[in-house]
């Protein structure tokens, strides 16, 4: 069939017409990403974010989860991602350098007042909970031992083994300072163990003593105890969204979606999320979805990743 150059002209020019259409749609719908560190409770925090944002708003947000360590704070500040729940005590002593302190007001003021110029990134209403570290050991052990307290654990380290995640082996709000605070020596050097080995190695009784977290699901349901941090040595770990500022100029939407989040997940909260997806195995995006339907109403949350 031969075509007419007039004809083959039009083509071309629809087809050009419908690529800038595309590309014009394509640019401007709104997106953000969103990271979580490598463990259940922060991929359970990104898709609570991420489905309360697309279930209040129009912004489409992607998913990167579990990145390791600091991946997700370093990210930020490169402009690869644009939110992610932090701790308060890991962004004061981490990654500000301040030596930890036990008042989570003045934590979390000197955050707000520093992140925007450090980071260009801002610290927003925390969650509502705190996930600070935890000296766990078995029930039965601190029964026998009458362990209730770290200035108890010290006097019975000598003769207990330890395991610690990489993090808390080797950073000074961890074991470093732990251990310069209340005397603690173990029966040697705390072995170094995978976050999601700890409560394997306790059960197994392959160590004796495990740093943990307060919100972990696991605690009540093996009949481990937390030991008081008599001494108020460990800074607070209250959860909190830090966004790119830009993001909030960008989609002045957020803020308040994010503000309804605010003082909503309890510390019993937290540990039951963690203990359905750590505990019973569920996926992480449905145990949010269930909880933003329950807790906070939301008729149609957002679409949990796949």
């Amino acid at each position: 069939m031969k075509i007419s150059k007039s004809h083959l002209l039009y083509s071309c020019i629809s087809l050009l017409c419908l690529l800038a259409v595309t590309s014009c749609n394509s640019s401007s719908q709104k997106q953000v990403v969103i990271c979580s560190k490598d463990f259940s409770e922060q991929v359970i925090l990104a898709e609570i974010l991420a489905q309360h944002i697309e279930a209040k708003t129009d912004i489409k947000v992607e998913r990167e989860l579990n990145l390791g360590g600091s991946l997700c704070h370093q990210s930020l500040t490169a402009g690869k991602i644009d939110l992610y729940v932090e701790y308060t005590g890991t962004g004061f002593t981490n990654i500000l350098k301040q030596k930890p302190i036990s008042d989570p007001k003045k934590v979390l003021n000197y955050l707000k007042q520093e992140y925007p110029k450090q980071f260009k990134a801002e610290w927003t209403e925390p969650l509502g909970f705190n996930n600070g570290f935890a000296i766990i050991v078995r029930g039965e052990d601190a029964k026998k031992l009458n362990l209730q307290t770290l200035s108890q654990l010290s006097k019975a380290a000598p003769k207990l083994r330890a395991g610690f995640g990489p993090e808390f082996k080797d950073r000074e709000d961890g074991f470093p300072g732990l251990a310069k605070t209340y005397g603690i020596k173990f029966a040697g050097e705390p072995k170094e163990l995978l976050l999601g080995l700890l409560y394997q190695a306790l059960q197994q009784k392959e160590v004796d003593v495990i740093a943990g977290n307060t919100t972990d699901g696991l605690i009540q349901s093996l009949g481990l105890v937390i030991l008081k941090d008599d001494k108020n040595y460990f800074p607070p770990y209250e959860a909190v969204p830090v966004v790119r500022s830009q993001i909030l100029e960008k989609y002045p939407e957020l803020r308040p979606v994010l503000a309804e989040l605010g003082g909503k997940i309890s510390e019993e909260d937290m540990r039951q999320l963690n203990y359905q997806v750590d505990g019973k195995q569920q996926d992480a995006a449905q145990v949010a979805r269930q909880f933003l339907l329950q807790k906070l109403g939301d008729s149609q949350p957002g679409t949990p990743a796949k």
